[in-house]
């Protein structure tokens, strides 16, 4: 019966994972650790068996799995704290505060290769300013970003010896993107005139378009804002959707019983281009002598080029005779191949709403120029007796991202972790896995003289059954 049960088990998890919240990660754009197990001891994971975890983390530590299958479902949930204060002093607090992120996995161990299937949460970003605050720039304007991938992943372990094993992954990746940004006047002319583009770059008819009516208007006519705007509305999808996928090289070597040695390379994705449909893109002028003259083009947005980095890593797991183990990584993420610039294009709908902008085009790109990431994680675990396993950790990262180019719409600062958590075995069956990440604030400025902070509180729970 147990057998029968798992299938729609196993099913029920996938349909929960697949509807992944977007969240707010603490490593870049990556989580602080994958799993409970591994995210307790700072995110190392490379070198130790932590469970279906490992897909996403090391998959050749899957052979170090004794059971004959297990079955583990995770429940995170992700409570960042981000604040925007203006140059001039207002500040404009983040709603969005609680997003849930749920996975799942199962492995099976048939002689000397284990198999299985996990759906995890990657990574990403997201916030939410009221319109009533600064952000909305004096027109009511909700600022929101909400940045989500996942994947789901097929490991096949092999092991080679008692000493070496070694494993790969096939991996089915999707992303998901709102966005509603406004910009003010200076900031779009800075992406629209070639002798300023400091923060990015904007061409296309649609640019030329706006150019020649602004040349037309009376002198001293100036832009509020522009607004680019696609959402919908949905908690647990992007409007803008992609698809791809990407892969990961594994390997364990253990000299001795006591020590194990773990090897990693992820892939970078491989992902069409995010496309949302419904989108629309706003301006507003203010003229003398006739006012404010608002105008929004519908048509469709393409953010090009998004893409999850590659990373190499390297851990150690120690586990000597006794109740205490330890375990630590060093990882290297290259967001520098893939976060130079946010590119988005937009095409107007041939609607006569959208008037001479008929059919034109908006390509625009925010520099980003993110550096590759050195993240240090590192934890013990005291194992008290044969019900509860206690654990502690810490994770260090490197800011990845210039000061110059930081959006209060994507924060991804945080550089420092302490994190905890516990096992509690129900019976040789069955465990309860939970813990907690604090990130501590961050605070920077950017070149328009934006200061946004961050910190974060997480947590994570998970249970699993072992056959």
């Amino acid at each position: 019966m147990k057998h029968l049960r798992l299938p729609r088990l196993l099913v029920a998890g996938l349909l929960a994972a697949g509807l992944t919240r977007p969240l707010v990660a603490t490593n870049g754009m990556n989580m602080e650790g994958y799993g409970p197990v591994a995210t307790a001891l700072g995110g190392a994971s490379f070198a130790f068996d932590n469970g279906t975890a490992a897909v996403i983390n090391n998959p050749a530590t899957l052979a170090l799995m004794i059971e004959k299958a297990r079955f583990d479902f995770a429940v995170g949930v992700l409570a960042p704290d981000i604040t925007a204060t203006s140059p001039t002093g207002q500040r404009a607090k983040s709603k969005a505060t609680a997003f849930f992120m749920p996975a799942v996995g199962y492995a099976a161990r048939s002689g000397a290769f284990t198999y299985g299937l996990g759906v995890f949460g990657q990574g990403g970003m997201g916030c939410q300013y009221d319109g009533a605050t600064w952000r909305g720039l004096g027109f009511n304007l909700e600022n929101r970003t909400e940045v989500s991938v996942g994947r789901v992943i097929a490991p096949l372990a092999w092991k080679v010896s008692d000493q070496l094993s070694v494993a790969a992954t096939a991996d089915f990746v999707w992303a998901g993107m709102d966005l509603k940004m406004a910009m003010s006047g200076a900031q779009f002319f800075d992406l629209a005139d070639p002798r300023s583009q400091q923060f990015g770059r904007a061409s296309g008819g649609i640019v030329a378009g706006f150019n020649q009516i602004m040349q037309q208007m009376p002198a001293g006519t100036s832009v509020d804002y522009a607004y680019f705007n696609f959402a919908n509305g949905n908690a647990f999808t992007g409007a803008a959707k992609g698809y791809g996928y990407a892969g990961k090289i594994g390997l364990l070597y253990r000299p001795v019983p006591e020590l194990a040695i773990g090897l990693t390379y992820h892939g970078e994705t491989t992902l069409s281009d995010l496309k949302a449909g419904d989108s629309k893109v706003s301006f507003q002028l203010n003229v003398p002598g006739m006012g404010r003259m608002p105008q929004t083009l519908a048509g469709e947005i393409r953010v090009r080029d998004f893409e999850w980095p590659a990373m190499a890593g390297i851990g150690v797991a120690w586990a000597p005779a006794g109740a205490w183990s330890f375990a630590a990584d060093l990882r290297r993420v290259f967001w520098s191949d893939v976060m130079q610039g946010f590119n988005m294009a937009f095409t107007a709908a041939t609607a006569t709403s959208n008037g001479n902008f008929s059919g034109q085009t908006l390509n625009a790109t925010l520099f980003q120029r993110w550096s590759d990431q050195t993240v240090i994680q590192a934890g013990a675990a005291y194992r008290v007796n044969r019900e509860f396993t206690f654990r502690f950790g810490g994770n260090v990262a490197s800011n990845p991202i210039p000061d110059k180019f930081l959006n209060c719409l994507f924060p991804a600062t945080i550089e420092r972790h302490l994190t905890a958590g516990l096992t509690y075995r129900f019976s040789e069956s069955s465990s309860l896995e939970g813990s907690v990440t604090k990130g501590f604030k961050v605070t920077r400025t950017n070149g328009y003289g934006i200061t946004v902070s961050h910190e974060q509180l997480n947590t994570q729970l998970m249970y699993s059954y072992r056959f």
